[in-house]
């Protein structure tokens, strides 16, 4: 299955460009349907991304256009989390699992997980020799799956 979008990403030095990216397929299912990285390091690219979206951390084109928050019950108590928050636990755990991963692997990191860019262009933007990229990534990987204590 194929939708196809026009996005348009920021690198870690303020460079934006336009790219058309399949929301059906992610560039870590890419990765694992060749045999690139592991299904746990696959998990672990996942659950990254979804931390990184759910904390709003990429660049917004437009306002937000939530729906309003859940109705209170009589004692008080949300009936799901607020948005705010549900946005700063995300950032924690992002925060955390980049932390994990170590120094001079988060850009790896946010370049093939979060921006969606391929490991070619990600190991051309950081001045990486070829291949060099999927190995990195697979390290900061598997150190994101152990903050995440998946199994």
């Amino acid at each position: 299955m194929r939708e196809l979008v026009e996005r348009t990403i920021e690198d870690l030095d303020g460079v934006r460009r336009s790219v058309t990216v399949n929301l059906a397929e992610s560039p870590m299912a890419w990765l694992a349907s060749r045999g690139h990285v592991s299904l746990r390091q696959l998990d672990a690219g996942e659950r990254l991304r979804g931390d990184y979206e759910t904390a709003a951390l990429g660049p917004r084109v437009t306002m937000r256009w939530d729906v309003s928050p859940a109705a209170r019950t009589p004692g008080g108590v949300s009936e799901r989390l607020d948005p705010t928050l549900a946005q700063l636990a995300a950032r924690r755990r992002f925060d955390g699992a980049v932390a994990a991963a170590g120094p001079g692997l988060a850009d790896i990191l946010w370049r093939v997980v979060c921006a969606g860019e391929g490991l070619g262009p990600a190991e051309k933007a950081l001045g990486w020799p070829s291949r060099a990229g999927k190995l990195v990534l697979c390290f900061a990987l598997d150190r994101v799956a152990d903050f995440y204590g998946l199994r």
